[in-house]
This record gives C-alpha cells, structure tokens and sequence, in this order.
C-alpha cells in the first residue's frame, strides 16, 4: 500500500467520522430542544390518562389522581382549622 492509498483512505475515514458526528451532533439538538421535550412529556402524560387502542380515557387512573388532589385539600382544610 502506497503513502498516497494510506493518506486518501485515512482523509475518508476522518470524512465518514465527521458525517457522524455531526448526525449525533444533530440529533441531540433536536432532542434537548424544549419544544421536543415538551411534546414527549405531554405524550408521556397522555399515555397515562388515555388508553392508546382504544382512544378512551383510562378512568383508573384519573380517580386516582382525582382521590389524590382532594386528599390533599381536605387535609389542608383540616390544618387550616387546626391552626386558627
């Protein structure tokens, strides 16, 4: 193999590596971006709350979240007297 095979196949493989990179390079701005952030989150939440199939609200988990919240005020109600 000549200097000038070694040179040329070495440029193409810093080439290929650069080509990579900047895929990586782009698919982490694309990731980190917050409007992507904040469509995967409101996905994830949905997920949780609809029922993918089927397109119905998951009704279970919704009572849950609801028990919770008014859980949670009835119990600063009940501090709130309590302390006046």
């Amino acid at each position: 193999m000549g200097k000038d095979e070694s040179l040329s196949a070495l440029e193409a493989e810093i080439e290929e590596t650069r080509e990579q990179l900047a895929t990586t390079i782009d698919q982490l701005l694309y990731r980190a971006h917050p409007k992507t952030i904040v469509s995967r989150e409101v996905s994830s939440i949905k997920g949780h709350f609809v029922d993918r199939q089927t397109g119905q609200p998951r009704t279970d988990n919704i009572l849950k979240v609801v028990g919770g919240v008014v859980g949670v005020v009835v119990v600063f109600a009940i501090i709130r007297k309590v302390v006046n």
